[in-house]
């Protein structure tokens, strides 16, 4: 089930003409605000370039150990 209906949206697309939001929005004036702004798309260290690869890594590792302990299950001494 849809969550809006094709009248809602004929209703809130007529709302947003009414009120035009776009022209009330306002970015930062001063060049702290900006410096600041530029820095929301900087991800953040959990999803860093380093720190993926080093899970990658991890993952790896496990996997291998997984795939050794089974082999040493299987094997007799």
């Amino acid at each position: 089930m849809p969550r809006w209906t094709d009248e809602a949206r004929r209703k809130q697309a007529a709302i947003a003409r009414r009120d035009r939001p776009w022209q009330q929005a306002t970015g930062p004036k001063t060049l702290e605000g900006k410096a600041v702004c530029a820095q929301n798309a900087m991800k953040h260290g959990l999803y860093s370039a380093e720190i993926t690869a080093l899970l990658a890594a991890m993952r790896e590792q496990n996997q291998l150990l997984k795939i050794i302990e089974a082999r040493l299950k299987g094997a007799e001494f």
